[in-house]
This record gives structure tokens, sequence and C-alpha cells, in this order.
């Protein structure tokens, strides 16, 4: 048997006996504890920004809202409420007509009430409003923390959201300003024209990123299917085919892979596809989308992020994939062999959570040199074994067109000029492919109807994305604590 909680003298158990006592008193006073309507006519938010007028006019108004803390007794009760736009005080006593005994027998901190009355001051001069007739909306059961004390253990925060979000003003401003950030984004691509647009989350060929995909069983076809690893990469792009020459996507992708405080298995991904674009545009783009959403949401350019300061105003900066590693570990990632690759990653000690081959060696080198990064810049010249779906460089097609933004030592978005040479493309998955029948299961998959599409013609194009990871690191914060629920492991019972 789990121990019982302990709140104050009383444990949790005995505070909901107490409670649930305290509906047999409403009930007996002919109260419902749980109504389905309320004559709420006011926000707390505008009878605060309407007070004076409202004090003025004497006129009558009804708040709704939960009781934060409630006290007194006898002839007079004050209860502070919260509705979610604001606070405001509710003095409630005898001589004004309100049943300040039934509110004393029945309210506890953490109910929701209705109120009806008039605004006033009270001698201190706090706003307030004068009840003469109330109502039970809501009776809780458990109780809420008080404020002054909160929760304490981190877990406990993650797993009772509304809790913390309830009591903690700072994660409810958090939240908001995670909103305004995809708004900023969306506002910024539909005012360049991009269409909005939805792509299967289930897909029988999952594509569009190296990742290891979720697999699930579709009854009414009989097949299995991943949940998406990408914003519907190889589907936008099949929208280019069609003929629409902007779109974007801001939707959930799943990755089953490690979790981390960058790192999550669900979470908002944005990406986009413009025809007749390209890397050289694409980066005056990104550069432009990042200062807007900055500039919109916190109104300022710089930011301290793990130990990092980075100006988006600045010039970004360029650094090169392949003179980096050159210059670090003392190999050419194009030239060297697979087992010079894995040597140098072994000698730098670099820690790994999988086998490794070419590829995947190649990418932990880059990383370990990316975290003494602070950015903004942007990283180019990848090998092409690093990113199937990109168009080769002109000057070098043994490296790709591709930009990926560096951020405090992370990589924080993505872009390339989009590979639309189906011929290439083909035999890039097939590469792809030997990898994954090697043991590398997040290597990509050869997907037939994409190539098949891309057969049709598909424009030249820019693509870009960028996850919710970029909020996280702006909030300085990890990405688990930037998602309203976070997956959490059941705890045992």
């Amino acid at each position: 048997m789990p121990k019982s909680v302990i709140i104050g003298n009383m444990s949790e158990a005995d505070i909901r006996a107490e409670r649930v006592r305290k509906l047999e008193i409403l009930k007996a006073a002919g109260m419902e504890a749980y109504p389905a309507s309320t004559a709420r006519d006011t926000s707390i938010a505008d009878f605060a920004e309407n007070f004076e007028k409202l004090e003025e006019s004497g006129k009558h108004v009804t708040l709704a809202g939960r009781v934060m803390s409630v006290r007194g007794q006898g002839g007079i009760m004050f209860a502070d409420m919260f509705d979610g736009t604001g606070r405001t005080q509710a003095v409630l006593q005898s001589d004004a007509g309100a049943n300040t005994t039934l509110f004393e027998q029945a309210v506890d901190a953490g109910d929701f009430v209705e109120v009806s009355g008039t605004a006033f001051k009270t001698k201190r001069g706090q706003l307030s409003l004068q009840v003469t007739d109330w109502k039970m909306l809501s009776k809780s059961l458990l109780p809420v923390p008080t404020e002054h004390f909160g929760i304490k253990d981190e877990e406990t925060k993650l797993r009772q959201r509304y809790l913390q979000l309830l009591l903690e003003e700072d994660t409810r401003k958090m939240f908001e300003r995670r909103t305004a950030f995809w708004q900023a984004a969306r506002n910024f691509y539909l005012a360049k024209g991009f269409l909005e647009v939805e792509t299967p989350v289930l897909e029988t060929t999952p594509g569009g990123a190296d990742a290891r995909p979720f697999i699930t069983h579709h009854n009414a076809l009989d097949i299995e299917v991943y949940l998406r690893i990408s914003a519907g990469e190889l589907r936008q792009k099949e929208l280019l085919i069609a003929g629409f020459p902007k779109v974007f996507e801001i939707g959930r992708i799943f990755r089953n892979e490690g979790q981390s405080r960058e790192h999550l298995q669900d979470y908002t991904q944005l990406e986009s596809y413009e025809a007749y674009s390209d890397l050289r545009k694409g980066g005056d783009f990104i550069k432009e989308l990042y200062r807007h959403i900055v500039k919109e949401v916190y109104g300022r350019y710089s930011f301290d992020i793990n130990g990092h300061t980075v100006d988006f105003a600045e010039e970004w900066g360029l650094i090169d994939f392949c003179d980096s590693i050159r210059k670090e570990f003392g190999i050419d990632p194009l030239t060297c062999s697979e087992e010079d690759a894995i040597a140098a990653v072994r000698n730098a000690k670099i820690e790994v959570g999988e086998s490794l081959n070419k590829a995947r060696a190649v990418d932990h080198l880059w990383k370990s040199i990316r975290k003494n990064i602070s950015g903004p810049a942007f990283l180019v010249s990848v090998p092409v074994f690093l990113e199937p779906l990109a168009k080769r460089y002109s000057g070098n097609p043994d490296t790709v067109e591709r930009l990926q933004v560096i951020i405090a030592g992370s990589e924080m978005g993505k872009g390339y000029s989009e590979l639309n040479d189906p011929q290439d493309q083909r035999t890039r998955f097939e590469e792809q492919q030997k990898m994954r029948e090697a043991g590398d299961d997040e290597a990509q998959r050869l997907d037939e109807e994409y190539v098949r599409a891309m057969e049709y013609g598909m424009p030249p194009a820019f693509g870009f994305g960028v996850s919710e990871r970029l909020f996280a690191f702006l909030e300085n914060k990890p990405a688990h604590e930037t998602q309203l629920f976070p997956l959490l492991r059941p705890k045992a019972k």
C-alpha cells in the first residue's frame, strides 16, 4: 500500500474525507456542488480594469474563479479569487446579505465559486467585490498546495503540471511565450505567401530524417504503420511537384530515440519548402525568421544560453564542416576510411550510445566540436553521406548544399537546396538501405512512391526545418520542462 500523504497535521485522505463531508453540508443547504452553468458576466481582469466606473455606478457584477485562500469567521469572510485572467478579493459580510455561515462551513481553498456584488475598496485601499450572493461551482476534494510554499519536488511539478501552472506565474508566462513563439513563426510564413498544410502523421514508410520511428498496427487496413519522424518532408515536396510554390507545416513528430536535455520523443516541428529558392536565398530567409521570432516574443536579440552569449542581430558566421574536422582530428571526413573515422572517435574518448559506421562516427566528431560554438552561425560543406535528401554542391559534389543553424553549442534548425534528381535520390536511398541492413536502424528507407513522384519533375527548391528545441534554448531550460505535459514513466502502483 502506498504511504498516505501528510499535509500539515492531516493526511490527504483525512482532508478528502472532510471535504466530502462538506458536500453534504451544501446538499443540506439546497446548493449544488457541481452546477452545469454560471451567471458569470465579468472576468476578473475586466473587473480590475473598469473598477473605478463600477464602483462609481454601483453596478452589480458576477465573477467566478478558484478560491486561492480563504480567511475570516463569523460575520465576515475574505476570499482571494483567481480566474485565469487576474485576481481579486471577494468580501462576504452577513449584514450585506451574503450567507457567510454556509461559506465558512463549506468553502475551502481550491474550490471554484461564483460571487455577485458591487465594487468597493477596503479600508486599506484593496480593490474588492462586496458580495451579496454566492454559489459553489466546483467543490475541490484534494487540497491545492499553498502558493507560499508551492511544490518543491521537480518531478511532482512535471507529473502534476496543472498545479505548477496554477501556483507559479513564471511557468504560466513561459507557456504563453511558447504559444507566441509558434504564432510568430506562423505569421511570418503567412506574410511571405506560404500555404499552411497538414500531412499524415501515420506513414507506411517513414522518411525525411535519420531517426528510429515508433511502430503501430492499423487494424482497419491490417498493416504496420509508423508515426512520422518529420513534419511531412517528403509529402510537402510532393506538393511542390503538384504546383504549390510555398508550403509549410507546424506539427507533431515522433522519434523513438534517447531522451536528454535537448532531445524528446514527441515534439513540435516546423518544416517549409519553397520552389525556385536555394541555399543562398534560404540563408537570408532563416536569419530573418529567427530575428522576427525573438523580437516578437522576447523583445530583444541577445540571449544567455547554457554558458553562451548569442546575439541574433549580429552577422551569422560560416563554419566549414570538413575543415573543422580536419583541424580538430586530423582526418578528412570525405576521404577517410570507416576504420579511421571510428578510430578518431575512440581516440578522442567520445561517448557513443550506438554501433558506429563511418557516417555515425563522423557525425559524433562534429558534435564534439559544435559544443564550443556560440553562434549564431551556419554549418556548411556537409558530406553527401550525411544528408541523403540535399542537392550536391556544384563546387564539390561530395558535399551538399546544406545550412545548419548553430546556436549555443547545438544544432537549431536545418535547411538545404532540395535534391530533385530522381536517379541520384534513388541511389542515395539505396546506400541508406545498405546501412540499415548493416545494423544502422536510423538510416533512411527507400520510399518508392516519393521517387516515382520526383520522376514527374520537381522544381528546384529550398527546404527548412526547426523544432521546439529552439524555444527551449531561448528559455535556457531543458526541453522537457518547456512542454506542457512531458512524457514520464508511470509511477509504480
